[in-house]
């Protein structure tokens, strides 16, 4: 079935946007483009645009929280290994995430973080053969 629209932008809420797309530039790559104090985008290669806004009463997610749902999430392609993922995990704690749930990954696959303005996202260890 044809599409209707293409997707654009996740946009994503904070209190200072050109230092969140700073963190996620050195995450996942690109370079973080000001329109002004209140917009910043980031071309992720390979990935989807970010734009971060400005919000200035932002309240970041709480997780996990069981009585209401965390929104949304990013999930990130930490490699294939569990070397590669502990690279991974060290380079974005040295950004200044913080990890949310980092036990068991080897029966998940994953671990969580917070970014510095407090979104949840993963950092995933991806089987080579079934990558999107």
């Amino acid at each position: 079935m044809p599409s209707a629209v293409r997707l654009r932008n996740v946009v994503i809420d904070c209190p200072d946007p050109l230092a969140l797309a700073r963190f996620y530039a050195a995450v996942a790559g690109g370079t973080p483009e000001a329109e002004d104090d209140e917009w910043v985008t980031l071309r992720v290669p390979d990935g989807p645009r970010l734009a971060f806004q400005r919000a200035e009463e932002f309240v970041p997610p709480e997780w996990p929280r069981g009585d209401r749902s965390q929104q949304f999430h990013l999930d990130f392609d930490a490699g294939s290994t569990w070397e590669e993922l502990d690279a991974a995990h060290e380079k974005v704690l040295g950004l200044g995430a913080r990890a949310l749930d980092v036990e068991d990954r080897e029966k998940k696959d994953f671990m969580v973080y917070a970014d510095p303005a407090g979104h949840p996202f993963c950092l995933c260890r991806i089987d080579v053969d079934n990558r999107l």
